[in-house]
Parts: C-alpha cells; structure tokens; sequence
C-alpha cells in the first residue's frame, strides 16, 4: 500500500525544508492580496507529502518522527504559515492517541487512512457547555439498529473543514459520552466557516452542525477524557500551540530585521544617520531574537518530556509521574513565554516608526495571532497550579487543559 505513496520527507531533510518554504511561499502570497484566502494550497500540500503520518512509525508507512522532531516541524511551519500548524494540532493529537494509548481494533483500523494522507479534525467544544472541557455535552448519539445518528452544534471545530474525518463527540441516552469518526463531508454535517477572532483567521476554528448524521457502530471510539491511569494527559495539544507562539517569534524577528533594512529615513535625533546602523534599533531586534531563542529553547525541553512520556506509555503503559512531567513543562513554557512572545510582537514596531503600522504592511498580525493562541487555556490558571505545585506539593488538575 505504502509503494505507492509519496515519502514522508524525513525531519531535517532538504525535501522537508522545501516543502515548508512553497508552504510560506503561499502564505506571503495570500497576505498580499489581502489575506482573505484560506490555506487551501497550503492543506493540499500537507496531504500530498502526508506530513499527517510524520509520527507513524517508518515500517508502518509513516515518518517515525520523535515528538522532539515533530515539534520542531511544527515551529517551521508556524514561522511560514501559523494556520497551518494549528489545522493539523486535531489531526496530531489523533494520531497521538492511536499510537499512545492501549492497542485497539478500533483505533488501529484507522492509522492507515492517516498513513495514506488523510487528515482528522475535531468537533468537541460548544458554546452552551458550561463547564469548558467537561465531559458532558448538548450534541447527542442516538443509538440505531446498525450504529447511531449524531446531532449537535459544535464550536472551535479547528481544521475540521480542511479535514477528511471529524472525530466528534456526545452524550448517549444514558448520558454516557461516546465519540465517532465522521466523514467531513457525509450528508447531514455543515461547516460554517464563521470563525471571526482576531487572530488565526484560517484555521476554520467555527461551527460544525451536525443533523441526523448515520454513523456505524465500528466507526465510534471511547470519548478520550477517559480516566488518567489509562490515558496520556493532554499536554500535548498544549504544547502545541506554544510551539506555534515560537514559529510567530520568529516571523516578529525576520520581519523587524527586514523593516530596518528596508527604512531610509530616521529621526533627527536618532543615534545613527542610517536606521540599520542606529544602536538602540539593533538592541530591539537583538531582544527579539533572544525572546525567540528562549521560546524555542523552552518547547524543545518541553517536548523532550513529552518524548519520555510517550516512549513510556507505548511500552510498558501510561506512566503517570512521567505524563505529570510533561504536563507541568507544557504548563511551565506557556506561563514563561506569553508576556515575553506578546512583548516581542509590540516592540517590533519600534524600529519602524510610525509606517510600520500602516494596513499594507500587516504587522499587527503576528501580535494578533498570539494573542489568539495564549487566549487557550488562560495563563492565570496554569500559573496558580504550578504555584500551588511548588508551594503545596498539590496534585495536577485532572482535567483535558493539562
């Protein structure tokens, strides 16, 4: 099955770097007619190179990416288009989930689809949940003779409209939850792409409807909030959004060092006759590029215990000390480096004065995008666990936001 397919370009490689930079190539092109075009282009690409399957293992068709390797991917990718990465975060964690927890016929019978390119959104979230990652849910699963029907308004549906599959999740009659694997486009699923926040404009984070939709019995999986002992923490899908927040630093960086290169004039009293010799505009591009290598350094450690964990979870079982370690480096780089990345982004126009704000340039979107991504999960509550943590000894919420 796998002759057949295009090669996973393996992390590091030329093939790899290639694809990232037609991957930014179009992201440049969309922004400068005005960035109201989706990733399309983009997405296709992504599937034609399965990047999908980097963490399959390489005899089962995939990548056999480390989640070290994978990570940094996925800051290569947010530094040429952070839409993109934050499309796949689903599909990613998907993935995570067939080859992390116990083996099943059930999860298993879907890994090659992912081998083949195909790509895994998710309906989880909705507005009208009270409790923000519970387990219980308005959209229901009505049992049938062969399956159920799936009926449900579903928000922060992030990539399920680039995607082939939706996992999609709710409540059983007797208010057990179950979650099921959707075709994205079977009769009965709308997507509206109404996602209207500031910042990751494209990631089709909006509505899903879902009505009367036929599902088969072998198509549904155990909702993932399962309890801990059996099941990695979520700290992944976490880190991946930090990981993203490191590709943006990046873009701050470049773009700053661009903008003063590019600028002629200066001030009267500025401290250099040209603004790509004045010592105070270095300074800031200097703080910049530190803040990216902080970030950077904080996910690769992050993501190093990520890789213990799931080494662990995979061979002898979820270990729970270790998931608890990941969790609690995730949380750490979050908390570290949201004022440091939403700083940064400010100070970029610092060394361009006043033009630099103008529309056309559209420098406002790296902070913008930030701010999106450090919305998730508020700091303050990552921040008064880790205290309590330090203080208290206390234990990790169990909960899916760590």
């Amino acid at each position: 099955m796998t002759s057949t397919l295009t090669s996973v370009p393996a992390p590091s490689s030329a093939e790899l770097s290639s694809l990232v930079q037609q991957i930014a190539a179009d992201a440049r092109r969309r922004r400068a007619d005005g960035g109201h075009e989706p990733p399309t282009a983009a997405i296709a690409l992504v599937k034609e190179h399965r990047l999908g399957a980097a963490r399959v293992p390489v005899e089962l068709g995939g990548g056999g990416y480390t989640l070290a390797q994978l990570f940094e991917l996925v800051v290569d990718l947010a530094e040429a288009d952070p839409d993109v990465p934050h499309i796949l975060r689903v599909h990613f964690s998907f993935v995570e989930d067939i080859l992390r927890v116990p083996s099943s016929e059930a999860k298993l019978k879907w890994l090659p689809h992912v081998v083949e390119g195909k790509l895994f959104g998710g309906a989880n979230s909705e507005l009208s949940s009270h409790n923000v990652g519970g387990g219980t849910f308005d959209s229901t699963l009505t049992p049938t003779a062969t399956g159920y029907v799936v009926d449900g308004t579903k928000f922060y549906s992030t990539g399920s409209i680039y995607s082939d599959y939706i996992r999609v999740s709710g409540n059983l009659p007797d208010g057990e939850v179950l979650s099921a694997i959707v075709p994205t486009h079977s009769d009965g699923v709308e997507h509206r792409d109404d996602w209207d926040g500031i910042g990751q404009r494209h990631t089709g984070s909006g509505t899903t409807v879902f009505t009367r939709v036929e599902v088969d019995a072998g198509d549904t999986l155990p909702f993932r909030n399962e309890p801990i002992e059996r099941r990695p923490r979520n700290s992944f899908v976490q880190l991946i959004l930090h990981a993203i927040a490191a590709g943006i630093l990046r873009s701050v960086t470049s773009d700053a060092a661009d903008l003063l290169r590019s600028r002629k004039r200066t001030f009267t009293f500025a401290a250099a006759e040209s603004p790509r010799e004045d010592p105070q505009l270095l300074e800031i591009v200097g703080r910049l590029t530190s803040a990216t290598f902080v970030a950077e350094a904080a996910v690769a450690a992050a993501a190093a215990t990520q890789d213990i964990a799931a080494d662990a979870a995979r061979t002898t079982g979820v270990d729970r000390e270790l998931e608890a370690r990941a969790s609690i480096a995730a949380a750490k780089t979050k908390v570290a480096i949201e004022d440091l990345a939403l700083t940064a982004a400010g100070r970029l126009f610092e060394v361009g004065g006043a033009s630099a704000t103008r529309q056309g340039r559209s420098l406002d979107i790296h902070w913008r995008n930030l701010r999106t991504l450090f919305s998730h999960n508020p700091t303050s509550y990552k921040a008064r666990v880790l205290g309590d943590i330090v203080v208290n000894d206390a234990e990790l919420p169990e909960a899916g936001f760590f």
